[in-house]
């Protein structure tokens, strides 16, 4: 299902930006919206099925996972996705116990999924930089070094959904948590312009050029 969804994400993108036909967005943006909640409501289903239930004064789980989905297929203007999105689950003796391991344990899966997405964008924008073999090879390593301190760094995160159940004498919750795509981009160049700053001799008009996306 996520493999569908992602394709038209990536459909709406190539819309946006061909001429002629950007009136008919908002129509295929209401087709992704329709797909997203058809695809909440099964999952919900499953979930229920296997027992997983919300605490009182929560949102229903259907209406939770609704909004959890139309942010996985939210994007901006320019077709680039606004959120990024973790799953997870974890089994404790309380539920406040499997609560706080799901959370880190989406927070790794967050920040993995941040550190590749920047990692691409600096990739593609090495080249037009114009670095010497010795700035390209400082810029890597430290990109590098990055992916493992961004973790650390991105601060309070979105609880999208959360659902528990009983499963013996243990507490299993299913968590997911979401981040803003644009803070995370902004919290990595930070990162990044910092330790280049520190350990290579780079102009700032090159870093500049390197941390343009």
């Amino acid at each position: 299902m996520k493999r569908l969804l992602s394709t038209l994400v990536f459909i709406l993108a190539i819309l946006v930006t061909v001429p002629g036909i950007a009136q008919d967005t908002k129509q295929m943006k209401k087709d992704i919206d329709k797909k997203a909640m058809k695809q909440a409501r099964k999952q919900a289903k499953e979930l229920k099925k296997d027992g997983f239930k919300v605490d009182p004064g929560q949102m229903p789980m259907d209406k939770q996972i609704e909004d959890t989905w139309l942010k996985r297929a939210e994007v901006d203007e320019n077709g680039n996705k606004m959120w990024f999105v973790a799953n997870a689950k974890a089994v404790g003796e309380t539920h406040t116990a499997a609560k706080l391991q799901a959370s880190e344990v989406a927070k790794v899966n967050l920040a993995g999924q941040i550190g590749t997405e920047v990692v691409g964008l600096v990739e593609t924008t090495i080249a037009n930089a114009q670095l010497s073999p010795d700035e390209a090879e400082s810029v890597t390593e430290t990109v590098a070094a990055f992916q493992s301190k961004i973790g650390a760094k991105i601060g309070r995160t979105t609880t999208l959904f959360e659902a528990s159940r009983g499963k013996g004498d243990v507490t299993e919750v299913f968590i997911t948590l979401g981040y803003n795509y644009a803070d995370a981009v902004r919290i990595a160049k930070d990162i990044i312009r910092k330790d280049l700053k520190e350990k290579a001799n780079i102009q700032s008009d090159k870093l500049d050029e390197l941390l343009d996306f």
